[in-house]
């Protein structure tokens, strides 16, 4: 392992991560023995290149994210596009950052190594959010398309999410694409010597592949019908540059910016985890809104491709409510269902993953839509053939699949805020909306259990022995069937997920987390006799009977 090490150094180009790595070896041969400890979970095993790309703490050795590793990554993906372009065709590479540490130089070192390498390399001209290296790599008619983003994971953490051109239309790697790719870089890992890597100069993209992203973004949505008191927070990340021209461009007046939030801030002082869903994150939001009386808060996560929205709630402590993933991602569906079949006699297809909300399956069904579940992920959710519309519960939507193949929080926005002006314009607000989404539909209620284990095989002996020893109930609730996906279901390919159906209707999703060692439980009920509290209710309750339930079967 120290052979490993030392010359796992003697590639490295980053003085931080060399000195940090340097003074691990150094104390190991001082008998140090944390820092062999140290070693071993840096160099034991690598940081794997899968559907999701790379992703993990910035850090020395091949089990974190730096520049070796960028380097070898970015040299194999070379390889995988010159080795399945068309003859005489030189293949192309789009590649876009954000704000994070490392990024710029993540970004510029992939750009570098692959025009190296003989692919024509684009770099975007400044860190942007991801949906506009998403729609870039159709706008240019790209072969591939890297985004340099950790999303809304800790400080200290980066990734890399590589896209695909051509028949992929632009979406995220899936298999057996991301196989065929990790082979490159595993080869490239063994066979070569990060300085010898060939690097040349590469392009960088003109301002207007940005502005065409915003002219598309402006066109969802109609001239505002009223303007809406809104407050936005980018949550450190790179969303308001681009989100304000967009607005402006639709004729939206601009939202009061939760100020020490706005401007792209690497260590993400003022949240303890820059993500909108976690608690205390949209705390300085709420303030702001309570200062200026906001009908409506909506904050991007970082790389701005996903949307949080809140809105007032008197019961609430903080004085708003922050809607879940699966409220945002109905409503958004019946806005999209409607357009789709006013404008299109063969409207298309709505999608979501297969623990998001079953919602959207009964908006589809009322408008003569195909309703389309796919795997976790939007690599999944957006190659959907004939999407009109997708989501997923967290709070990832797509709402412009002509434009972008991924999700998109500055369109969802947009499209939200246009819903709130229409609303507006008619006396009701979107608490109001999403009554009548009730009444119309049924009331759907979402639940969701996630437990974190410190040995990660806890979580394969907890769905082997929901497998060999399958529950007949959930609480008191009588299951009616269990769907193991392992082997795959329907169209489905397979994955470690168990779908448990219940007698009332209501359905429990169990899977392990793809990023984090947890277990993930999503429940979900529907309640569609009565009065709209009575619905509520009945939903509510039985969301709590398999919520206890549940903790019962696998805590």
């Amino acid at each position: 392992m120290l052979q490993a090490a030392r010359a796992w150094l003697n590639q490295d180009p980053d003085p931080e991560t060399q000195a940090q790595l340097r003074a691990l070896i150094n104390a190991v041969g001082d008998g140090d023995t944390a820092a062999l400890s140290n070693l071993h979970s840096r160099f034991d095993t690598r940081l794997a290149f899968g559907t999701a790309g790379l992703r993990g703490e910035i850090s020395a050795g091949p089990n974190r994210m730096n520049r070796v590793l960028v380097s070898q990554a970015a040299a194999g993906l070379a390889t995988y596009l010159l080795r399945h372009a068309a003859p005489g065709v030189t293949p192309s590479v789009v590649i876009g950052y954000d704000g994070r540490k490392n990024s710029h130089v993540f970004a510029t070192d992939t750009a570098a190594l692959m025009a190296g390498a003989g692919v024509r390399a684009i770099l975007l001209p400044r860190l942007l959010p991801t949906p506009v290296l998403a729609f870039a790599v159709r706008h240019l008619d790209a072969s591939c398309g890297v985004m340099v983003t950790a999303s809304h994971n800790p400080p200290n953490d980066n990734g890399y999410k590589v896209y695909l051109g051509g028949v992929n239309n632009g979406a995220q790697i899936v298999s057996p694409d991301d196989k065929a790719i990790s082979d490159e870089i595993l080869r490239v890992a063994a066979d070569e010597h990060v300085p010898h890597l060939p690097r040349a100069s590469y392009e960088t993209a003109e301002e207007t592949v940005v502005q065409a992203y915003i002219a598309e973004t402006a066109s969802i949505a109609h001239t505002p019908r009223a303007q809406v008191n809104a407050v936005y927070t980018a949550m450190h990340g790179v969303g308001w540059d681009t989100t304000r021209r967009v607005l402006e461009k639709s004729g939206f007046d601009l939202p009061t910016l939760v100020d020490a939030q706005i401007a792209p801030d690497a260590a993400f002082p003022t949240v303890a985890f820059p993500n909108p869903e976690e608690p205390g994150a949209m705390d300085l939001a709420y303030e702001t809104a309570r200062e200026v009386s906001a009908e409506l808060i909506i904050a991007n996560d970082p790389d701005a491709d996903r949307l949080a929205v809140a809105i007032p709630d008197l019961s609430s402590a903080s004085g708003y409510r922050r809607l879940s993933g699966n409220e945002v991602g109905a409503i958004l569906g019946w806005r999209a269902a409607a357009l789709a079949t006013a404008e299109d006699s063969n409207p298309g297809a709505l999608a979501c993953s297969i623990v998001s909300s079953p919602a959207l399956h009964a908006v589809a069904d009322a408008y003569g839509l195909r309703f389309v579940e796919t795997l976790t992920g939007f690599k999944w959710v957006s190659r959907v053939p004939g999407l009109v519309y997708g989501f997923e519960e967290a709070l990832g939507y797509l709402v412009n699949p002509d434009s972008v193949r991924d999700k998109d929080g500055i369109s969802a926005a947009v499209a939200l805020l246009s819903l709130v002006s229409d609303l507006k314009s008619e006396g009701t607000t979107l608490a109001g909306y999403l009554d009548r989404f009730s009444e119309k539909f049924g009331h759907y209620a979402s639940g969701q259990i996630s437990v974190r284990v410190s040995e990660v095989s806890t979580i394969a002996l907890v769905m082997t022995r929901l497998r060999e020893s399958p529950p007949t109930h959930v609480g008191r609730i009588r299951v009616d069937e269990i769907d193991d996906f392992r082997w795959g279901l329907g169209d489905l390919p397979p994955s470690d997920v168990l779908r448990i159906r219940l007698t009332d209707g209501s359905r429990v999703m169990v899977r392990p987390s793809g990023t984090e060692p947890k277990l993930k439980v999503y429940i979900d009920t529907r309640s569609t006799v009565g009065t709209l509290v009575e619905r509520r209710a009945a939903a509510q309750a039985a969301l709590d009977e398999l919520d206890r339930g549940m903790r019962a079967l696998i805590e």
